[in-house]
This record gives C-alpha cells, sequence and structure tokens, in this order.
C-alpha cells in the first residue's frame, strides 16, 4: 500500500553501538523502567535518564506458566546522545525505592519519578526529582500538600504545556484506573488535583502510553482494561485557558490493539513501538511499529496509512527490522527527529539493546498542504488537531506584565472556546478550499524571482536597520484599584526626541518638516461633520442616548466617497516613515479617543502633517461603539487620503460581523430597516479595502500573518478587489486569520484553535518570509495580547492589540507602535481604566440599552488572550528553569 509524501510511514529501527568505561556505566538488560529525554545545557549536551525497572525474571518454565519481574532496581543511567556514552549516576540525597512499571517525566534540566511496584509491593505516590542542575546530581523528595493519585503501577506521566505535571490510568492493585490528575509545577505549595475533563472520557486501563505534544495536547494510546483486554484507541487531553480540561477521541484506525508498548511524540507524530496482545503475545509483523499523525488524524505503519486493523503475522521474515521491535516494557525517548529505545522483554528474554529511528526529516511538523480529500477528511475531526496554547508564551526582553492578575471569573469569559466564530472561519476556509487549485497556481508563481519584491527593495540591505525602542512609553495619571500595577510606570523623558518626530512643537524655532496631503470632498462636507461630532480626544463621552447621529443615506454617502479612495489604492499600501500603527479597536471608541489624546491625533491642530497614521483592521465588532469608530475613521481617510491609511481585519466581512456584534448594534442604534441597510453598505465598502502596507520596504503590516500559502509580497499584491471572504482564497484566509505559534520554540505549521483549516506560523516561516522579501519586520494584530504589543521570533514580528480590557474581561493594556525617520519603533501604552461611577454608560437607566452587547459576548466569548502572563515562579520550584 503506497502513502503521499506528506503522510510519510512509520520508520524502521536500527541498533544504534553505545559506549562505557566501567561495566557498571552500562543500563544492562532490564524492562519495565523509563528513559526520559533531558535537553540540553550550557555546559552539557542532551542526554537520556534511564531510571529503575527490573533487571532480572523469574519462572517461565512448564512447572510454573509466566513469568515474575525480579531484580528490581532504583540505579540511574545518563546516556550522553553526543558522545554514545553510558554512566551511572549516583546524586546525592535519599533515592526513591527500587521499582519498576513507574511514570517519569522532565521538568527542565530535573527528572520528576512517580509511583511504580517493587519488592515490598506498591511504592507510594510521592514525587522524587533528580535535580541535574550545575551537572550537581541530587535526589529530592517534593512535599505535595492534600490528596493525590494514590499508589499506583503501569499508569503514564508527561509535562503539560511545559507547566502541569499529568497524570492518567494505572493500577492500585485492585483495579486498573480512570482517573486524571494534574500538578502546577509553578505554584507552591505543591497540590495534586483531580480533574474531571469533559468530552469523551478514556475507559479504565492499565500499561498504556502517554506523551505530551509539544504544544501542550497530552496523548493516552492503548493499554489493557480490567478484563485484560488490550486497547486499540487513543485520546487527547487538552487544557483550555480557562482552565477545563477534555478528552478527545483521536481519528483514525490503529494498526493493532497493544498495551506494555512505548510511545514518544516527535512533532506531531506519535511514534509507538512494541507491545503485546491478550495473553502477553509479542506484536510482530508491521504492526510492532506505527506513527499517529496528530496533524492529519490518521495512523501510519512501514507501508503508510492504515484503514483497518493488520493481522499479527505475514511479513516479519521480510524485514528483520520488525524482529528487533518484538518486545514490551521498553524505555523509549526522543531527542530531536530521533527516537531511542532501550532494553525490554521478548517472551522470557530480557532485552539490552539500544535502537534508534528517525521521524521523517520530509514531514512538515503539523501542517503539510493537504489534498482536498484529505482536508475534508481532517475537518471532521477538527477539534483533536488544534493546537493548544502553553500557559507560557515567550518572555519578550521588555516585559510590562509583570505583577499583573486576572480575576477567576474573567477568565472563564474571556476564555471559553468560540464556538460560533470557529464555526464561522471553519464555513470560509471550506469554501476556500473548493478553490485550491488557485492555490497550485499562486505558490508556482511565487517560486521564481519576484520582480515586485525587487522593484521595492533597492538600495542596501542594512542589519539592524528596523528596531524596537528598549523602554516603552506608559500612560500611568494615576492609581485605580488593582489596575494601577497592570503595567510599569516608567519614565518619558528618553522619548522628547521620538516624541518631536510625531507631535507639532509650536514653540520650537527649528523648521518642521510637514508632508503635503489632499483631500477628497463628500457631499455637503459630510465627513467634517462626522470628524467635529467624534474627533474629540479629550472630552469625547458615550452618548446618553443610543440612538447613531447619521442616518443610512449619510452612510451611504460616507461610505461611497471613502469607497472611491479606496478603489484607487494598492492592495499593498507603500508606505514612508514616520507612521503611527494602531491594532485592533473592536469598537471601543473610548481607547482609540484616549491614545489620540496621549500620543496625537490626525488633525492639523494634532501631527497629521508630520506622521501618517495606519490601522491594521477590525475596527468593529465586540465593542460598544463599532459605528462611531468605523465612521470616523472613514472621515478621516477621506479627510487625509494620503496619510491615514486603512487595512482590512478579519471581522471586516459580513460572515463575521452579522454574528459579533456590529450587524446588531446597526440595528438596534438605527432601526431594523435603515440598519440592515447600513450594515450591508459598510460590508460592501469592506470588500475594497487594501490588504497590506509596505512601511519604508522594510517593515510589513497585516492583520493576520503570512500563515502556510504566503511566502512573498507579491502574492498579496495579485489578489485583486473588491474580494469577499467566501471567495475562494487560501491566501486572503491566512493574511487575515493566521497567528504566530505560542513562543520561538514551536516550529513549523501547527493547527490554529480558532477552527479547522486555519494554521499559525512558527519562527522559522517568519524569518524565512523575511530573508526572501528581503524585509526586517512584520507587525500584525489579530490577537489580544496583555502588555498591547508582543514579540515575536526574536523580534521579528510583533503583535499589536490597541483595545484595552478586551471585552470587558482580559484586563490587557493597549499600545501604538511609533516607527519613527530612522525606523526606531516605540511602544505607547494605555491601560484600562473602569468607568467613572457617574458616567451614562453606568447609568441605571443606560444598563439595558447595552445589555445587548453583553449578552452577545457571553454566548459568543472572544479569542482567548495571547500570552497570558504567569505568577512569578518561585526560585525552589520544579517550573524555575
Amino acid at each position: 500500500m503506497g502513502t503521499k509524501p506528506f503522510l510519510h510511514p512509520a520508520p524502521q529501527y536500527k541498533t544504534l553501538e553505545t559506549f562505557w568505561d566501567e561495566e557498571e556505566d552500562a543500563p544492562g538488560p532490564r524492562c519495565a523502567h523509563t528513559l526520559t529525554s533531558v535537553a540540553a545545557t550550557k555546559t552539557h549536551g542532551p542526554r537520556l535518564i534511564l531510571f529503575g525497572g527490573a533487571t532480572a525474571i523469574e519462572g517461565g518454565n512448564s512447572a510454573v506458566p509466566g513469568i515474575r519481574l525480579a531484580g528490581v532496581t532504583n540505579s540511574v543511567h545518563s546516556y550522553d546522545v553526543l558522545t554514545r556514552k553510558w554512566t551511572r549516576l549516583k546524586p546525592a540525597g535519599e533515592p526513591p525505592s527500587p521499582r519498576a512499571a513507574h511514570a517519569a517525566a522532565a521538568v527542565g534540566t530535573m527528572v520528576v519519578f512517580q509511583g511504580g511496584i517493587g519488592p515490598a509491593g506498591h511504592s507510594t505516590d510521592d514525587l522524587y526529582v533528580l535535580d541535574m542542575t550545575n551537572d550537581k546530581y541530587k535526589w529530592h523528595r517534593v512535599v505535595v500538600q492534600g490528596e493525590g493519585p494514590g499508589p499506583r503501577y503501569g499508569h503514564v506521566m508527561d509535562l503539560v504545556s511545559q507547566r502541569y505535571l499529568v497524570t492518567v490510568t494505572g493500577n492500585d492493585g485492585k483495579r486498573a484506573l480512570s482517573d486524571a490528575w494534574a500538578l502546577d509545577t509553578a505554584q507552591k505549595p505543591y497540590a495534586w488535583q483531580r480533574l474531571n475533563p469533559d468530552g469523551d472520557r478514556p475507559s479504565a486501563r492499565m500499561y498504556a502510553s502517554g506523551s505530551a505534544r509539544s504544544d501542550g495536547m497530552f496523548l493516552l494510546c492503548g493499554g489493557r482494561d480490567t478484563l485484560g483486554v488490550p486497547k486499540g484507541d487513543a485520546y487527547g487531553l487538552l487544557m483550555h485557558r480557562n482552565g477545563h480540561w477534555e478528552w478527545t477521541l483521536a481519528p483514525g484506525v490503529a494498526p493493532s490493539p497493544r498495551y506494555q508498548h512505548a510511545a514518544v511524540f516527535v512533532g506531531a507524530r506519535l511514534h509507538v513501538s512494541g507491545g503485546v496482545l491478550r495473553g502477553g503475545r509479542v506484536i510482530d509483523a508491521e504492526a510492532c511499529v506505527a506513527v499517529l499523525d496528530t496533524a492529519a488524524g490518521v495512523w501510519l505503519d512501514k507501508n503508510g496509512q492504515v484503514t483497518s486493523a493488520r493481522g499479527s503475522k505475514g511479513q516479519m521474515d521480510q524485514d528483520p527490522s520488525f524482529e528487533l521491535m518484538r518486545r514490551c516494557r521498553h524505555g523509549a525517548a526522543s531527542v530531536g527527529i530521533r527516537i531511542y529505545v532501550h532494553g525490554g522483554l521478548r517472551g522470557d528474554v530480557l532485552l539490552d539493546d539500544f535502537l534508534v529511528a528517525e521521524n521523517s526529516t520530509f514531514q512538515s511538523d503539523i501542517s503539510s498542504p493537504l489534498s482536498a480529500s484529505d482536508r475534508t477528511q481532517q475537518s471532521s475531526t477538527p477539534r483533536f488537531s488544534y493546537a493548544a496554547r502553553p500557559p507560557s508564551g515567550s518572555e519578550p526582553a521588555l516585559s510590562l506584565s509583570e505583577g499583573m492578575s486576572l480575576d477567576e471569573n474573567s477568565l472563564e469569559k474571556l476564555t471559553e472556546a468560540s464556538a460560533a466564530e470557529a464555526e464561522v472561519a471553519s464555513s470560509v476556509w471550506r469554501a476556500a478550499q473548493l478553490s485550491s487549485d488557485s492555490l497550485d497556481e499562486e505558490h508556482s508563481a511565487s517560486d521564481g524571482s519576484s520582480p515586485t519584491v525587487e522593484a521595492t527593495t533597492d538600495g542596501p540591505e542594512t542589519e539592524g536597520d528596523v528596531r524596537l525602542h528598549p523602554r516603552a512609553v506608559v500612560v500611568a495619571k494615576e492609581t485605580v484599584g488593582s489596575l494601577g500595577g497592570m503595567v510599569r510606570q516608567l519614565s518619558l523623558d528618553q522619548f522628547q526626541n521620538e516624541s518631536r518626530r510625531m507631535v507639532p512643537m509650536n514653540n520650537s524655532d527649528v523648521p518642521q518638516p510637514t508632508k503635503k496631503f489632499t483631500r477628497q470632498r463628500s457631499p455637503q462636507g459630510l465627513h467634517k461633520k462626522v470628524i467635529s461630532a467624534l474627533l474629540r480626544p479629550r472630552n469625547w463621552k458615550p452618548p446618553g442616548n443610543r440612538k447613531f447621529f447619521l442616518d443610512s443615506y449619510e452612510v451611504g454617502e460616507l461610505c461611497y466617497a471613502a469607497e472611491q479612495i479606496f478603489m484607487h489604492e494598492q492592495t499593498v499600501l507603500q508606505l514612508k516613515a514616520p507612521v503611527k500603527v494602531f491594532g485592533d479597536l473592536h469598537g471601543q471608541f473610548g481607547d482609540l479617543m484616549r491614545l489620540f489624546d496621549e500620543y496625537g491625533f490626525p488633525s492639523t491642530a494634532g501631527d497629521i502633517t508630520y506622521i501618517d497614521y495606519l490601522f491594521l483592521g477590525d475596527y468593529v465588532d465586540r465593542g460598544q461603539h463599532s459605528l462611531e469608530t468605523i465612521t470616523l475613521l472613514l472621515a478621516l481617510k477621506i479627510e487625509y487620503p494620503e496619510n491615514v491609511h486603512l487595512i482590512r481585519g478579519n471581522h471586516e466581512a459580513a460572515d463575521i460581523n452579522a454574528l459579533f456584534g456590529f450587524r446588531l448594534e446597526c440595528i438596534e442604534r438605527m432601526g431594523e430597516n435603515d440598519g440592515i441597510w447600513a450594515w450591508t453598505r459598510f460590508n460592501q465598502l469592506f470588500n475594497y479595502l487594501p490588504l497590506a502596507a509596505l512601511i519604508e520596504n522594510k517593515i510589513i503590516c497585516m492583520h493576520g500573518g503570512i500563515g502556510r500559502s504566503i511566502s512573498s509580497v507579491e502574492q498579496i499584491e495579485k489578489i485583486e478587489r473588491p474580494i469577499t471572504m467566501d471567495a475562494g482564497s487560501l491566501i486572503l484566509m491566512d493574511l487575515l486569520w493566521s497567528d504566530p505559534t505560542e513562543n520561538d520554540s514551536i516550529e513549523g505549521l501547527r493547527p490554529n484553535a480558532r477552527g479547522p483549516g486555519l494554521v499559525t506560523f512558527g519562527p522559522d516561516r517568519v524569518t524565512e518570509f523575511c530573508k526572501k522579501n528581503k524585509l526586517q519586520l512584520i507587525i500584525r494584530a489579530h490577537e489580544c495580547v496583555m502588555d498591547g504589543f508582543e514579540r515575536f521570533a526574536q523580534g521579528q514580528l510583533i503583535t499589536l492589540f490597541s483595545a484595552t480590557n478586551y471585552c470587558g474581561t482580559a484586563n490587557n493594556a493597549g499600545a501604538i507602535l511609533v516607527v519613527g525617520r530612522g525606523l526606531v519603533i516605540v511602544p505607547k501604552l494605555i491601560h484600562p481604566l473602569p468607568p467613572p461611577i457617574l458616567s451614562p454608560e453606568n447609568s441605571p437607566e443606560h444598563y439595558g440599552d447595552d445589555a445587548w452587547m453583553q449578552e452577545l459576548n457571553i454566548q459568543r466569548p472572544p479569542t482567548p488572550t495571547r500570552g497570558r502572563p504567569q505568577p512569578d515562579f518561585d526560585r525552589s520550584s520544579l517550573a524555575y528553569i
């Protein structure tokens, strides 16, 4: 049976020769032990830590059927991956008792062990830590408060999202178990929490395998139930951002049920090896080695995709590598793309060999381009391939979220999955799939040299031309409750020179350079009426009467005047510095006014003659004043067409803003007939908006990201407007919907939790895109970030979000980026303020008018905040690495 290139079959294992100095350094024959990978440090390369297990067996003769493990040990051996050398470790401190069938997981430069069974029976459920910090090996017993998983063996454990120690299933000496427990390694005192996950729960079992994917999904595979029946299923355990856990049944058909096997992730591929069937019969033939590709949702063996369970006989003699992998109770771990296997049991023979295999280097980590049929199959089981973001994202060099705390109820409201938004995204994505043939043409067009890109990058490529200023400007006039500690109150002194580039200094004798601008007249000066009514940075207040001040005819005239400008603009705008860049506003007009008030506003009385304004989309939905936000920005575009620039966000689409507030706001504030007409006219206008902007040919700005399909700026430039979201452009979907991965350690393409078919892209994609297009920075919006801005890919990408306290629950700061003439970028922040006690919005008579938006946000929660801040780690905690 053949397979497609992107679904690479299971690898072959081969024997690896290893070395040691003394006889005791070699681990020797053993089974039921653990093999755990520990990442490289400054002084040491990557290592494998082998612990415990049984070094002898008893029985196995005709008089006494069956075998019994013996010679259970607590010895520790370290394998140096670079030198291929084994060394026995003799750590200081009190070691754990001898044990086998235990569980182990790496936490930074430490390995944690729990449970198992030894000569005296069940081991305790205490956590023992092998601390290898600074190459000083020492045992610690971790004090855990309250109830825990209890003594058990045959269970599995791993570290999820680089923080949560999760253990599931096993046997307590009486029965097989189905429970799940988690311990937060960043919170002291340590305490186990019994989980009550939603979803399809796995049945009780023991001797299963478990491994955590790098982006936070824990996968349970196989096992044996109480009656001794082997299982062939697999389940993914995910923690949502609201703290709720969920089990999801993995799709696909496993080659064989099994238990006492091993499994380990490499990228998105779970490599499963060995195991036994009912009665202890070792799995043979091609079923002894398998791969579960969690991105494609299929099982693979040596021959390719598995569509039905294989038999356990038939081809073993044709491939000697199968004989190598006929084993159970062995240890397995991965380093990079390599999978290592040590020891185990084959019949009544203990094994001491050391095997290695390599994950396919041709396989994309998560999201390879699939054919239409395969994408359809994948989208039928989307929840399994979602990438769960780790709780702690990449740590920026400039962190403004220290000491920030979030209300638990607010987090729950904010981070519940937005099923409606995912459904809409999925439907648009499926429409794009119908035109997937065009993607091949777009890729082929961009494979060669890009004349447009070359033409826009004249001049030498100066390393480091674009740089982020080492400090940010934060407005902090007063401390209000707990909000005053949300961002650091930094000095503004060092930003005076930068400020002069963007704010006219009337008292300065030095002549200031000015920009020329022309005006597009709208009928009867309608845009001036809008600016006069709304551009009030210092004294704007929410209207006591929610009725909007423009009628549908005026909305139509305003849209027509702005549309005439957008129609003649390029799809990718070409801008010159200095530029002020704004992220998502989402109808939070008060935040727009605060940003204008603090950092300058687009008017001849402000700074429009000295600096351009660029808005990155998502002007509507979620907030209370989408109408004010979009009408003012359109009016400013008409007044200053060469200085105010708007590009499109994913919420500038009828399918989206019909569900998330804008349509409802139009109806509520303009009446049903006029409101629906105005909403329709705005969405016709949105189809003409530009899609990206280049600043000095070195910085590209967009709403979402580069996704999987965008490799050149020319691809974006070729998109013809007007264009709707259901036009079938995969490039448009990536441009408006894709996100970076959680942090710089997660490379490649990964599934996006926003919906099936959408992707996140890693820092390697960012570097590749910037290098090919001679760019130095990507600025994008689309995700709420706690500090208002967040760096990614070692500073080659910045996420920007300008609305504070998103949906009234996130407690995030809002920010803009000021790109100076020297391409020095200064983040400028505002933090959220509570509404004034006596404001119209807070008055009893006004509450009913806003209740519709509050109810909408409850029904359709926003996309969870990116990079949620974590509490400071105690230096003695497991999470402090």
